[in-house]
């Protein structure tokens, strides 16, 4: 929209990309922080309450009371924030957009089936692949339909340099992987007080700066990552990205007031994927969300396990949980996971100039 009064007003000040992005993150973290009281108060007189697994932690059941679907206020303020500051005739934007969007639907309407029903199952596991897959297919499609360079993509593998990857299916697969993978990931992290949204903070900041940079081609040299002329815009969404979690997380931190739920995760995972894809750092994406992928694998490791031997690795999957009824703390295991999600980010950064 400021775009649009630019043309209008003649301030050039609505047309860089510093302010915008500024304002960006300050527009969504205040909606988060004025709004959110009064949609915990609403949630709590509608009892939009979290249900508890009942065979998760025992400390987990005094949060019976505590309101979900906190994602819905996320969502709303990024979206917000992105039609204010985002140039909406970058196409980059709308398939972002188009993820949170989907992914947000799919993961309210899992929520809404498991406060419905009072159980923690929500929709059934495969109808919920399918339409997150479906949404990923068509997404995966129509930007390699509006490429310019359809033959091949350069992908940079940390540590290591950019390569030239062609188009084919097994590309197509990683894409797939990449947005159902890391929404599904998130989803997984999201089980104790602020533990998901920090490393979504830290990763769309990790990917805010590399978006920033790619635009520039003497930056983006530089740092050895491909130069993407239109890239410049999804670090303003990233940045909306940040400020709404710094809001949310206001009232998620310990002892929360809200949880995230599905509509969250779901949709916050599936654009950082996105994001990711369109900025060809899929690879950067694992060292960055290594605590999301730290928790998938401790699930995967536990099912696989099990089936063979009939025994866990871990008391309880995902991995928080195992720390959870070690005896740690949940304030304490949070803020561990936080650390290394920092020192990921670090690493991740130094990761991209290597020569």
């Amino acid at each position: 929209m400021l775009i649009w009064l630019n043309q209008y007003l003649h301030l050039k000040v609505f047309s860089y990309i510093s302010f915008r992005m500024m304002f960006s993150l300050l527009t969504s973290f205040f909606i988060n922080l004025y709004f959110g009281p009064y949609i915990i108060s609403y949630f709590k007189k509608a009892q939009k309450y979290q249900i508890i697994r009942k065979d998760g932690p025992i400390t987990h059941r005094l949060k019976k009371n505590t309101p979900t679907m906190g994602g819905l206020f996320v969502l709303i303020s990024i979206l917000i924030s992105i039609f204010l500051y985002c140039n909406l005739f970058n196409l980059y934007i709308w398939y972002v957009i188009s993820i949170l969007v989907g992914y947000g639907f799919i993961g309210f309407l899992d929520d809404y089936k498991k406060i419905k029903y009072n159980n923690s199952k929500g929709l059934k596991i495969f109808l919920k692949f399918f339409w997150l897959s479906i949404i990923a297919i068509v997404i995966i499609y129509l930007i390699h339909f509006n490429s310019s360079d359809t033959l091949s993509v350069e992908l940079v593998v940390p540590f290591y340099t950019k390569v030239l990857f062609k188009v084919n299916y097994l590309y197509m697969f990683l894409c797939y992987f990449v947005i159902v993978g890391t929404s599904n990931a998130v989803n997984l992290t999201d089980g104790l007080d602020g533990l998901a949204i920090m490393p979504v903070i830290l990763l769309s900041f990790g990917l805010g700066l590399v978006s920033f940079c790619s635009s520039n081609v003497f930056i983006s040299n530089y740092m050895n990552i491909p130069y993407l002329a239109k890239a410049n815009e999804l670090s303003i969404l990233c940045t909306a990205i940040i400020g709404s979690g710094l809001g949310f997380l206001w009232f998620n931190t310990y002892p929360a007031k809200i949880f995230m739920g599905d509509v969250g995760s779901l949709s916050l995972g599936g654009s950082l994927g996105m994001i990711s894809i369109l900025l060809h750092q899929e690879f950067l994406l694992l060292i960055l969300g290594g605590v999301f992928v730290f928790e998938t694998i401790s699930v995967i490791l536990q099912i696989i396990y099990f089936k063979i031997r009939k025994k866990r690795i871990f008391k309880m999957a995902p991995i928080h949980h195992h720390y959870e009824i070690t005896g740690l703390s949940e304030s304490l295991i949070v803020v561990r996971f936080w650390i290394i999600s920092l020192l990921l980010l670090f690493v991740g950064m130094l990761s991209l100039k290597v020569n």
